[in-house]
């Protein structure tokens, strides 16, 4: 029977009344409040290889609700605020630990010459813009464009104007040229990466071969979005010793070596796309270029470890989303060969489960600029020129398919270390808590079988999981805040 009450109520009352909630209530904690929990079914043991016997074992069977809720581990502060929250506390570690040391990496390497350089993208046509309270594109005589619109704009943008990033003219912006240059962002990063080392070789007057024999060079980036949909690159660049970290470079090797080489290496950087009848596009960086040392004083003229390490971390768990697209792929290989625009999971051909209707591109909740760049990516990964780019996969990201952040083999340590060493802290407390020996890889065996089971959460379960996000989120920030103070 109904009793007039909002479905989300209902079933809250029915979560905080079950008898499993308590057991419920942990394992939410356990994984953070991940918004989109992952749930198996199955069993796990840990056996001594030398006797058979086992030593503890585990069965979702015994949960009060027959499952075992796992965090799904998604990136994006917008799909998941738990999940990317650890995900850019290790990218802060990462990127720190190849600045100030620590996690396997001296602290002498603070000593090393680094900069922060910030590439960007060129332009493919105007857009509004924040200009510090002057007036965007100001035209004193006017005008307007081949379409009858306006070539300027007299407007002062406040920070959260929806009209930031949108082009003045649609029809003049260039989203063929936008989209190929996406598209290739990544092979511009590789370039640029070469371009630098021979630009650093160059002005140190040695060959290539030379100087990398008494230098070598470390990077680390992340990719962030801007509100015109193009991303920028935050890169750190740093001069080691030939042994890496763990060396200083020579004393000529210096931030004002970094300072002059940068630049020509990013003029000299050229991509030619595809050949098509659509045109050529010859692809290259932005003209702006931003070039700071990084140093261990923050009151220096440069930017300070920690603020770069919390900047390049924060864009780590950014995507599209801050050029107002959307999540998740339009659409599995499957779909894109019929022609269907759909979220990923809306159509049940994804699944094998029969065709289901679609969510079509005209009703996705972007800005109409998004959706130029969508469709263009769309239209041009219909192209056989264009394959090799694989745009409709990537349309939901303007075109972009690199990743949002990478770093050089030598930097410092690596993601997957850190959690690593995370599951084995995790491990280590609960053999602690069951009072289980040790694992060792030579006595004991761990076996396991699960299987998927479903996602995520009832609407009276969300309430409750976000309830405990922020109090795991206010208990990570005090013990932050208690190891920094």
């Amino acid at each position: 029977m109904n009793s007039g009450q909002p479905e989300w109520l209902t079933d809250l009352a029915r979560v905080v009344n079950d008898p499993g909630y308590s057991r419920w209530k942990s394992m939410v904690a356990a994984i953070g409040g991940c918004t989109h929990p992952i749930h198996l079914t199955g069993e796990s043991m840990i056996v001594d290889t030398g006797t058979g016997e086992v030593l503890h074992s585990y069965r979702t069977e015994d949960e009060p609700s027959g499952r075992l809720l796992v965090a799904c581990g998604n990136r994006r502060a917008s799909v998941c605020p738990s999940c990317s929250e650890v995900y850019r506390a290790d990218t802060f570690q990462l990127i720190r630990a190849g600045l100030a040391g620590g996690k396997g990496t001296p602290e002498t390497v603070s000593s090393h010459p680094r900069v922060f350089v910030t590439l960007t993208a060129p332009s493919f046509g105007p857009v509004h813009s924040l200009r510090d309270g002057k007036p965007c594109r100001p035209r004193r005589r006017g005008g307007v464009c081949e379409h009858g619109r306006p070539v300027g704009c007299p407007v002062r943008h406040e920070p959260h104007d929806p009209y930031l990033g949108q082009p003045l003219c649609l029809d003049c912006f260039d989203y063929v040229g936008a989209v190929l240059w996406q598209a290739h962002a990544g092979g511009l990063w590789h370039r640029f990466a070469l371009e630098v080392r021979r630009s650093l070789a160059s002005e140190a007057s040695l060959s290539r071969r030379q100087f990398s024999r008494l230098v070598r060079v470390s990077f680390a980036k992340v990719a962030e979005y801007q509100r015109r949909g193009l991303i920028h690159f935050h890169a750190i660049v740093r001069l080691d010793g030939p042994g890496g970290s763990q060396e200083p470079p020579p004393d000529w090797a210096g931030h004002h070596l970094l300072v002059r080489a940068i630049p020509p290496a990013v003029r000299r950087v050229r991509l030619t796309t595809p050949p098509s009848p659509l045109g050529k596009w010859e692809l290259s960086w932005g003209d702006q270029l931003d070039i700071r040392p990084i140093l261990v004083d923050p009151s220096a003229e440069g930017v300070s470890e920690r603020a770069v390490a919390g900047y390049i971390a924060k864009y780590a768990t950014k995507g599209a989303e801050a050029s107002g697209t959307v999540d998740h792929r339009l659409c599995c290989s499957a779909c894109a060969g019929r022609g269907r625009m759909t979220l990923m999971g809306t159509c049940g051909l994804c699944h094998g489960t029969g065709l289901k209707p679609g969510l079509h591109l005209d009703a996705l909740p972007v800005t109409e600029h998004a959706r130029r760049m969508i469709r263009t990516c769309w239209d041009l990964g219909a192209r056989p020129e264009f394959t090799g780019l694989r745009l409709r996969k990537w349309a939901h990201m303007l075109g972009f398919r690199g990743h949002f952040s990478t770093k050089s083999r030598r930097y410092s340590t690596t993601l997957g270390d850190l959690h690593s060493a995370r599951a084995q802290h995790r491990a280590a407390e609960a053999r602690e808590r069951h009072g289980l020996p040790a694992v060792s890889d030579a006595t004991t065996l761990v076996l396991g079988h699960w299987r998927f089971a479903g996602i995520g959460y009832t609407s009276g379960e969300a309430i409750m999981a976000e309830h405990i996000r922020q109090r795991v989120q206010i208990a990570r920030k005090i013990a932050a805040e208690s190891e920094d103070g």
